[in-house]
């Protein structure tokens, strides 16, 4: 209808439109099912294991090296460091910045398995965690601000929600608690690292830039 009505663009285009199109549904295709036939099982049953190891405390160190090496295995986080490296002239380097959402995700699983061992509300860590986000749009540098908000989204990509929280619904069973609110805000944590993450190192670019402007 765009097409006849607004767009009009010419046959070629529409035709490479249609093509992407056809790829993008191949490809959808093909990552659901891995994803039912190999992440979501695997992660339960690993969740289901480890839940019950330690009394479910062996959960916390297993989250936190997954949270680090789930972000470097989502292909969107690649693209953006490199995009934010481009962008931003060399200044924010990718590598910084890939080591900071590591570390940001690998805490958010940490305290996201720490609410299925203990039971802690989801509120206790999102509310704050979201209040010190948007608070600190106020300092950070805008070009800062809007990468922490798109890290957040591309933090929580298909790697996270399919294989992280299948394993924290399989740890949730384990230990006898209710999938629904013991796994449930697992996403939302791992969105939320980001934004503070990337955040603070705006403020420390500021704070640094800052200095050099005194010193030169």
């Amino acid at each position: 209808m765009f097409q006849f009505t607004l767009l009009k663009l010419p046959g070629q285009q529409v035709k490479r439109m249609i093509m992407g199109f056809l790829y993008a549904w191949i490809g959808l295709v093909i990552f659901m099912t891995g994803v039912n036939g190999g992440f979501t099982p695997v992660g339960r049953s690993l969740g289901m294991e480890l839940g019950v190891m330690a009394g479910g405390w062996a959960l916390l160190p297993v989250g936190l090296i997954l949270g680090a090496v789930v972000v470097i295995a989502e292909p969107a986080v690649w693209v953006l460091t490199e995009q934010v490296e481009s962008v931003s002239g060399g200044s924010i380097r990718r590598g910084v910045m890939l080591v900071a959402l590591s570390i940001s995700i690998a805490l958010a699983v940490g305290l996201g398995m720490l609410r299925v061992i203990t039971g802690v509300s989801i509120w206790y860590m999102l509310i704050p965690g979201y209040v010190l986000a948007l608070a600190m749009t106020r300092w950070c540098p805008p070009m800062f601000t809007a990468i922490a908000f798109d890290s957040g989204g591309v933090a929580s990509g298909p790697m996270s929600t399919t294989f992280v929280l299948s394993l924290t619904v399989g740890a949730a069973i384990a230990g006898g608690g209710n999938p629904a609110t013991d796994a449930f805000g697992m996403v939302a944590m791992i969105a939320m690292a980001p934004l503070i993450t990337i955040q603070v190192l705006g403020l420390v670019y500021k704070h640094m830039e800052g200095r050099q402007c005194k010193t030169s």
